[in-house]
């Protein structure tokens, strides 16, 4: 894998990612994420870039949006009315961990519309997929604490501008 990384003259330069930046990547994902959710860009690092690969590509991006989806189902909302908003999420299979479904279920359409951004062809801002991945595996956000006093809504907001280029 290449990716194009800042040289010291502030250069994009195309750069081999060694097999060891790929699990550095992948050990250091949650504070990688939370760079890329600030705006770091990714071409700071091979292993920013590395990870900002991984996030933008289609198959993570459709796994995102089914987690998405299975919180929507989770909440009440009526599975034939989250796939008709988009197909391609497949089945949804049952949670693991609680929710916190009046939330979700008060900030469904946002929700929704993250999917169905996640799911557009082509390419998507990795910090707005970063954003979303913050969101889904945050344990103590809004989604899974109900002590949580983040806006649920407002953070499904602004991930979903940050999808947009």
């Amino acid at each position: 894998m290449h990716v194009l990384v800042d040289d010291d003259l502030g250069r994009l330069v195309l750069r081999r990612v060694w097999p060891w930046q790929r699990m550095l990547a992948c050990s250091r994902a949650g504070r990688l994420d939370r760079e890329l959710a600030a705006g770091t860009s990714p071409e700071a690092s091979a292993v920013l870039a590395a990870r900002a690969a991984r996030l933008t590509s289609t198959e993570f991006r459709r796994d995102l949006a089914a987690s998405l989806r299975r919180m929507l189902v989770a909440a009440g909302q009526p599975a034939r009315a989250v796939a008709a908003q988009r197909p391609g999420l497949g089945g949804a299979r049952p949670l693991r961990v609680p929710v916190r479904t009046p939330r979700i279920s008060q900030t469904a359409p946002r929700l929704a519309e993250l999917a169905s951004r996640l799911l557009e062809p082509g390419p998507v801002p990795v910090r707005g997929v970063a954003m979303v991945t913050l969101l889904l595996t945050d344990g103590t956000g809004p989604l899974y604490r109900e002590a949580s006093r983040a806006d649920l809504g407002a953070i499904a907001d602004r991930a979903a501008l940050a999808l947009i280029w």
